[in-house]
């Protein structure tokens, strides 16, 4: 079996007195699109946090690749090939949306990787940036990529977000709530971009409530519940379990999602 390219192992999270992941333990493998779902206070961000560094574990350990990136800092773990988006977006937000990527551009990984989907060399940045715009949803040959980031619609922000993230030319993408506060319409063609970089050999964790889109795409789910991770499995083997059910859903919640997963 192929080995995982991210493992947590045994991690748990104290804030103060309380608790917020106990013990979780998780494997995601290369190409997986892994959906993590669970109620709102169940740790899913502090998931993303503690992989991406922005937190350090109490306990517990995480690899990348078979290498210990606990407690690495945030630019450290971007520059091995795992970055993030967020879940409220960090533009900057007085550039243009294509300055915003010409920065992570002159980072070391983007030099050394040669961009995206690069060959050896980055050429001009500028144009670079603007591809990745492009392939990720903004028209080319608009306005939109020169306009402002504070200009921009919620569904732009969002894309620009995973355009920083393509970038640094990743391996992994943690995708924090991507579809949140997109129409269907957006979310309509977000849904064919995600498969899209999967085909391109990037390996995405999903932490999302839309579950109905997050099933379009996931090949494998995994419900936390007060820190602690409840069940993982395909979406219909974890929608079928009954203390997810229990403790998440209600039947009847259950069954309307499945209807379209």
């Amino acid at each position: 079996m192929t080995d995982p390219i991210l493992r947590m192992d045994n991690v748990s999270k104290m804030f103060g007195g309380v608790r917020a992941l106990k013990g979780v333990s998780l494997d995601v493998f290369p190409g997986d699109v892994l959906g993590i779902i669970g109620p709102n206070g169940s740790g899913k961000t502090t998931i993303v946090n503690s992989i991406t560094g922005f937190i350090k574990p109490t306990s517990g350990k995480i690899y990348f690749k078979n290498k210990n990136i606990t407690g690495k800092k945030p630019h450290k773990i971007a520059d091995m090939g795992v970055t993030r988006t967020f879940q409220i977006m960090r533009p900057y937000y007085s550039l243009p949306a294509y300055k915003n990527l010409v920065i992570p551009l002159f980072s070391p990984r983007a030099r050394r990787t040669g961009g995206w989907r690069g060959g050896g060399s980055l050429g001009n940045r500028q144009t670079v940036a603007i591809d990745i715009l492009e392939e990720i949803g903004f028209e080319r040959d608009s306005y939109i990529p020169f306009k402002t980031a504070s200009t921009l619609p919620t569904g732009y922000l969002k894309r620009l977000e995973l355009a920083r993230c393509l970038s640094l030319k990743p391996e992994i993408i943690i995708c924090d709530e991507v579809f949140s506060g997109l129409s269907m319409s957006e979310i309509a063609s977000m849904v064919p971009l995600i498969e899209r970089l999967q085909d391109d050999g990037i390996t995405i964790v999903m932490i999302e409530h839309r579950l109905r889109e997050l099933f379009q795409v996931a090949n494998r789910v995994m419900v936390l519940n007060f820190g602690e991770k409840l069940i993982e499995g395909t979406p219909s083997e974890v929608m079928a379990d009954e203390q997810v059910k229990e403790a998440y859903f209600g039947s009847e919640k259950v069954e309307e999602v499945m209807t379209y997963a």
